[in-house]
């Protein structure tokens, strides 16, 4: 019988997300919320004072609580708060998604006396970002020191944060940036709705979701639609995300006067039907842990096109292609051209990889917690048999039901 099955309230997980801004980490953690069983997980999200954000309803709805807290930046104000309020909810599980950053959140659950301590890497290092890759380099030898349980979205991001022995020994355990398969199902109906709404109508879509962030490359991306507009000036782009490099993508769009080409649509609730308006889906990326977009795209039968600083573990399908950043931007538009006429039946898309899909994944979550929890109790249970055997006292062990007893205790929510 599982663990959880004997409980009589949910346990909850303390999760560290940073900033909230409908995107990244934000969107993998939901993705998995949204699907586990709420009557034996829930979760609390932690994030930055300084969010874009307002939590969601539908999140909260669920049985979410958000902690509002001081971000990183803030070092000891941050470390102070996250002590005091794990210490107050008295967790089991503190699950960090903060990538090198990590160290800081665990630190406090360290201090704080929470017993399973979780890094998550989400992330990687690349090009373009010196000063952000700096800290990331000097940051990265602390990964594993005050966690005890590791975690990456792909193979890629576990070897880069937690060194390739380490990840090869076993110890950190991969989850896909997994989602709703059906959910982004391409539509038909929906496809011609919105190329309506939009004006595009009789147009090829090439489309771009992300953040306006160095990483994302956009100067790149505007590089090659600029070239492939030459070549094909029926064609549009989509942009989808807000960033604080918005404007500046917006002005280098005027300057080479695309601006009946190019489309920005902001933050969208809306993703998975721009997926089926498009025709192709670009990601020329600096660097990625595992881009759930592009799981996404692809799980919306569009042919990609990705940056090869991408690992290869993103491709489910057949109709994936990386090309180098660092290459020539008549590569990119020779390859768009060879998918413009692909005759792809994205209604009948075939996925090479079920462990993509979110409910497969969320089960695996789940089940991972319960070892964790399971292990702890193991652990726990040795310790106080050796103290009993020691002293020739009182057995000093808790049941699981004294540790469920101890949580949770609400304060600060958002």
């Amino acid at each position: 019988m599982k663990i959880t099955e004997s409980i009589n309230r949910p346990v909850r997980i303390a999760h560290i997300i940073g900033k909230l801004n409908a995107a990244g980490v934000e969107a993998v953690v939901n993705n998995y919320y949204k699907n586990i069983d709420h009557n034996k997980y829930q979760f609390d999200y932690y994030i930055d004072s300084d969010s874009s954000c307002k939590p969601p309803q539908e999140m909260i709805d669920m049985g979410a609580r958000y902690f509002v807290i001081p971000p990183y930046q803030h070092l000891f104000s941050h470390i102070k708060t996250l002590v005091r309020l794990f210490k107050e909810n008295k967790y089991l599980i503190v699950h960090s998604g903060m990538n090198t950053l990590a160290p800081f959140s665990l630190f406090a659950a360290w201090i704080a006396g929470v017993p399973i301590r979780i890094n998550h890497n989400h992330s990687t290092a690349g090009k373009g970002e010196f000063k952000r890759n700096c800290l990331k380099y000097c940051l990265r030898p602390f990964a594993k020191l005050f966690a005890n349980h590791y975690c990456a979205c792909s193979k890629y991001a576990g070897k880069w944060l937690f060194g390739k022995n380490f990840f090869n020994s076993g110890k950190v355990t991969v989850f896909n940036n997994a989602v709703d398969t059906s959910k982004f199902a391409f539509s038909k109906s929906k496809r011609d709705r919105l190329r309506k709404e939009l004006g595009i109508s009789n147009k090829y879509v090439i489309g771009h979701i992300g953040r306006f962030t160095k990483q994302k490359n956009h100067s790149f991306l505007i590089d090659i639609f600029e070239q492939y507009y030459k070549i094909n000036p029926n064609a549009v782009l989509l942009l989808v995300g807000i960033g604080e490099l918005q404007e500046e993508i917006k002005d280098a769009v005027k300057q080479k006067k695309l601006e009946d080409a190019v489309i920005f649509l902001g933050k969208r609730s809306d993703v998975d039907e721009l997926y089926s308006a498009m025709d192709l889906f670009i990601l020329p990326s600096l660097y990625e842990g595992l881009p759930v977009v592009g799981v996404e795209a692809q799980v919306s039968g569009l042919p990609c096109i990705f940056s090869n600083e991408i690992t290869r573990e993103v491709a489910i399908t057949d109709n994936v292609y990386f090309l180098p950043i660092d290459g020539s931007v008549s590569d990119w538009c020779s390859q768009i051209t060879n998918f413009e006429n692909f005759d792809l039946k994205r209604d009948k898309l075939k996925l090479k990889d079920c462990s993509f899909d979110i409910k497969v994944q969320a089960n695996n979550l789940v089940e991972y917690y319960d070892e964790c929890i399971m292990e702890y109790l193991e652990k726990s249970q040795k310790s106080s048999i050796n103290i009993n055997n020691r002293r020739g006292g009182v057995t000093l062990s808790l049941s699981y039901f004294d540790l469920i007893n101890m949580q949770p205790h609400c304060s600060e929510v958002a």
